[in-house]
């Protein structure tokens, strides 16, 4: 049998020209982690140390680990060097032997080490050496940011992004280990699964590698009591099994994520010489794209059942991803599913992710988008560009094939959209750029290994050039004008088909920018926080959203901070809320983003210590299965009813109330509005209770659900003072409304680090109570303590 010995104790790395003692290496891991674990670099994502840390990134590293002799191959016909993953440009050698050259991230290496000991050496070039002379060699093309990041197969975004610190990493990313073997191992197991009815079908196509090539070989398949076994030809073999009865996989809140164990067996004259394990599931995806009135659709199919996708984008939730565990992984992903998400899109500038992400998806229910790495520049086609995309997108769609969770394969974030809009197609003056890529090689690769799952060239995307690339009337869009220029009232302008990317910033938690920039007075424009702000122009944008609805808090950071993510959770509001009252025209939207990869003012649910902000809570209304929103409808309004549920929803007495802002109800009436399952019902809001002027709002309440329709911005409202009483308990605070209080917050993390709250933003009636539960405090807090922790919106000053 296969025997596979971790490589992950001993290693040193050095700096090649550098007289001073070798470092204790962590494998997986990356240079910057180890000089961090030595002292010798400042932490980068503290105030502005990311500035003191740019020459790591310029320099070569050299990884070393001393390999003892195994004889032949320690009684096997073959040993091999095995790496998961190397990040990027580096020399092998052992025993002074040179193995290969690698330049790579996203591809895993074997190398044949027979016989071979010593000292075992991985030289790493700088990824800016590297980058920088392919560009010089094929010529400069545009992209986003002023880095060399297109011209090397590595993670786009450690050089830098929007919302991310630039730290180009070189090092052992993923595992290494040494396999030693005989006659013959698995090589490669491309599985394609499909049901047929109740049938689910699993057919193993194998490919091996011999040593001995005489040897007769056999391959045993087990997956949900059934076996199968199938004779290899020369170096390939078919296994194929048929199970009866076989349950769906569904995304969560369609249905239950039954997996089922593959174990493929190979067999040499009764003798086992290698085991591939992997989980399926049985489901059924489509990608519906037809052409109707009022477009072109794109809407997720899965075992028939036409969905509203609840998304998120997933960027890597680390800059040094080596530092992602298997429970890291697994905690963000229950975020969220925990948020209402269903579905993860892997955004381009990213990575492959691990096992462990996928994995998760699987278990969890969120269905995955998995972007190829290409985001915001023009990608050159030639060599040695072209043969490592072929490679790299091969291997990892073959790897990724098992997961249930993986439904979509997309091209590249913004590429196809730049070329048109950004100056590119002028600039590149018939240069090679990318669609090449999108539109021949990936599609060609997709329908080849995997074409059990559809494919999409890009996001956004219209599905060809007969129309804009981010038209919202035809496939993908990305709503970018709001944030960039427009406020969020704007997105109610158009319902586009999908909406694959849309956000707005907000800071992160409290607690997370006290640590992050320790020792600072806070404002919105002290050193640390414009250093820990890397979007164009991100405080100008923060303020002028704030200023069209909100008196700006001069000098009153605190103020500032809640306001602005009271802004972000508003804004995603507006968004979610008008598109989702548009299904089925409108098929889904993508939140950008999730999750961050370091302590940073950004799109972000969460921030870069996992603390969940005001949008993360804001999210688990938006995206659950059902939903009450009063939208604008011409002249008048309307309450919407989105039933994402598998039941009819038959709300039989939505209370309307038409108040003051002190409290009086000026108008009542009782609606009933019924939607059947994975449908919209509206009923017209009758006109007495629509709200007149600044001095008025309407709320919705029924089965639970509110809805909250102010017809003037905040700064247009007379508020009155906020009056509240509170309860601290235990595990709790308890707040009883006096007044209108509008938009209630507990900021936990101020009462200390690891406090958090499990309830965001909510509007309070005089006389209404919230209970707000509380995990993670050392010490209950006092009363007054908790106040100063408790935000809301005031009257304008």
């Amino acid at each position: 049998m296969l025997d596979a010995t971790p490589l992950t104790e001993g290693w040193i790395v050095r700096h090649p020209e550098d007289t001073a003692e070798p470092l204790p290496a962590a494998v997986p891991g990356c240079v910057h982690t180890d000089l961090l674990a030595a002292r010798l670099i400042p932490d980068p994502f503290l105030g502005r140390n990311e500035k003191d840390v740019a020459w790591v990134g310029r320099r070569e590293w050299t990884y070393e680990l001393e390999l003892p002799g195994l004889g032949a191959a320690g009684g096997h016909d073959q040993s091999d060097l095995v790496f998961d993953g190397l990040d990027t440009a580096a020399e092998i050698r052992l025993d002074g032997r040179l193995l290969g050259s690698v330049r790579n991230m996203h591809r895993s290496y074997r190398f044949d080490i027979t016989g071979v000991s010593g000292r075992l050496s991985v030289r790493f070039a700088s990824a800016y050496t590297e980058a920088e002379a392919v560009r010089e060699r094929l010529g400069d093309r545009p992209n986003a940011y002023p880095e060399p990041f297109q011209y090397i197969r590595k993670m786009a975004c450690s050089f830098g992004w929007d919302w991310g610190p630039t730290l180009v990493t070189a090092g052992i990313w993923r595992p290494v280990r040494l396999e030693r073997w005989s006659t013959a191992r698995i090589a490669r197991v491309r599985p394609l699964v499909t049901v047929d009815g109740t049938t689910g079908q699993v057919e193993l196509l194998v490919d091996v590698e011999r040593a001995a090539v005489e040897a007769g070989l056999r391959l045993e398949a087990r997956v949900g009591g059934v076996s199968a076994v199938a004779e290899v030809e020369g170096t390939s073999g078919v296994v194929r099994l048929e199970v009866p009865g076989a349950e769906l996989w569904w995304p969560r809140g369609y249905g239950e994520q039954p997996l089922y164990e593959v174990e493929l067996t190979l067999y040499s004259e009764g003798d086992a010489l290698d085991r591939w394990r992997r989980r399926v599931g049985f489901r059924t995806v489509e990608l519906d794209r037809s052409a109707d009135e009022h477009g072109t659709g794109f809407t997720l199919v899965v075992n028939g059942e036409r969905l509203f996708a609840r998304g998120v984008n997933w960027i890597p939730d680390d800059v040094f991803p080596s530092r992602v565990t298997r429970e890291r992984c697994r905690t963000r992903l229950t975020q969220a599913a925990e948020a209402g998400v269903d579905l993860v899109r892997i955004w381009g500038g990213g990575i492959y992710e691990s096992e462990d992400f996928y994995d998760a998806c699987d278990e969890l229910g969120l269905l995955v988008w998995q972007d190829f790495p290409f985001a915001c520049a023009a990608y050159p086609e030639e060599q040695p560009l072209r043969g490592e995309v072929e490679a790299e997108a091969r291997e990892n769609v073959v790897r990724l094939m098992p997961h249930p969770s993986l439904v979509l394969w997309n091209g590249n974030n913004e590429n196809l959209w730049g070329f048109k809009d950004w100056g590119w197609e002028e600039r590149l003056a018939g240069e090679s750029w990318g669609e090449g890529y999108y539109s021949g090689l990936l599609p060609r690769v997709v329908a080849e290994l995997d074409p059990t799952r559809p494919y999409t060239a890009g996001s956004p995307w219209s599905g060809s050039w007969e129309h804009h690339p981010n038209d919202p009337a035809h496939g993908t869009h990305h709503s970018w004008e709001v944030w960039n220029r427009e406020d969020y009232a704007e997105y109610r302008a158009n319902v586009p088909r999908f909406v694959a990317e849309f956000g707005w910033q907000a800071p992160p938690a409290y607690a997370t920018l006290r640590r992050a920039l320790p020792g600072e007075v806070l404002a919105s424009d002290s050193p640390g926080m414009l250093h820990h702000q890397k979007a164009e122009d991100g405080n100008g944008k923060l303020e002028r959203g704030l200023a069209r609805h909100f008196a700006l808090p001069e000098g009153d950071f605190d103020r500032w901070h809640y306001l602005t993510q009271v802004n972000q959770a508003r804004a995603i509001a507006a968004g979610i809320e008008h598109w989702r009252s548009h299904w089925p025209v409108c098929a889904g939207t993508i939140v950008w983003q999730l999750n961050d990869c370091w302590p940073v003012t950004s799109w972000a649910a969460i921030d870069g210590d996992g603390r969940e902000k005001p949008l993360y809570h804001e999210l688990r209304r938006l995206y659950a299965d059902r939903l009450l929103t009063l939208q604008v409808r011409g002249e008048g309004l309307v309450l919407a009813a989105v039933n994402q549920a598998g039941e009819v929803w038959d709300a039989a007495g939505v209370r309307l109330r038409r108040m003051s802002v002190e409290g009086v109800v000026v108008a009542e009436v009782t609606v009933r509005v019924s939607a059947a399952a994975r449908t919209v019902a509206e009923v017209r809001v009758p006109r007495e209770v629509e709200p007149a002027g600044a001095k008025e709002f309407l709320v919705a309440d029924g089965e639970g659900l509110r809805a909250v329709y102010f017809p003037a911005p905040d700064r247009e409202v007379p508020y009155p003072r906020p009056e509240f009483d509170v309860e601290v308990g235990p595990g709790s605070v308890t707040v009883m409304a006096r007044t209108l209080v509008r938009d209630l917050l507990l900021q936990a993390d101020r009462l200390g680090a690891a406090a958090r709250a499990d309830t965001g933003l909510v509007t309070l009636l005089p006389g209404e109570r919230v209970t707000i539960g509380v995990r993670g405090w050392e010490d209950v807090p006092d009363v007054e303590d908790v106040r100063r922790a408790l935000y809301c919106v005031e009257p304008a000053r």
